[in-house]
């Protein structure tokens, strides 16, 4: 053969066959994700927009499993501009955001149809809430297990382990499995 099966070359003559040599592409570009692109990431939220050396570039949106949405401006894979909307339809405000404060305590979907009536209101935007497992929290992309430190999705799947400072959010602010009597609260 052309150089001997030890070099590659000549194909398989030394066992009979004769196969052509087959030509190499070279590639002046590495193989990475370009142009208009749709990805799915682990966690199952799917990209769907520009991409350029493999890195969200240009206008692009991620679709989160719970059914809210970023689109933003990408550089590089860093967000330029961006607007996050909750799956109900909410947008976020970086600046100015009043909704669910302590002038109006309203969750968005009592803002579009209106308060229920006294003794039936809602406990979250979500009418009927979600039921939370036995000592664990809602922490608003899944469940939170204090004992563990773990957070597992709505499906029960894991999502991440919590961080100190992630705890003591959970803690202090989120829905918990139980029923608990706090009291006057007057900063409310």
């Amino acid at each position: 053969g052309r150089g001997g099966p030890r070099r590659g070359g000549g194909g398989c003559e030394h066992l009979g066959l004769h196969t052509p040599f087959a030509e190499r592409v070279k590639y002046s570009v590495p193989l990475k994700m370009e142009g208009d692109a749709e990805y799915i990431l682990p966690t199952e939220t799917k990209y769907v927009g520009e991409m350029k050396d493999g890195m969200f570039h240009g206008q692009g949106t991620l679709y989160f499993p719970s059914g809210s949405r970023f689109d933003a401006i990408w550089e590089k894979g860093l967000v330029v501009k961006g607007t996050y909307t909750f799956s109900d339809g909410l947008q976020y405000e970086a600046e100015h955001w009043h909704y669910c404060d302590s002038c109006d305590r309203r969750f968005y979907t009592e803002i579009c149809h209106g308060l229920k009536p006294a003794g039936i209101s809602q406990l979250t935007n979500m009418d009927p809430p979600r039921k939370i497992p036995e000592g664990c929290y809602d922490c608003g992309d899944g469940f939170y297990n204090p004992a563990t430190r773990i957070i597992k999705d709505y499906r029960n799947r894991f999502l991440r382990n919590a961080d100190d400072d992630e705890h003591e959010w959970i803690i202090r602010t989120c829905r918990k499995g139980w029923d608990e009597i706090v009291g006057h609260r007057p900063k409310l």
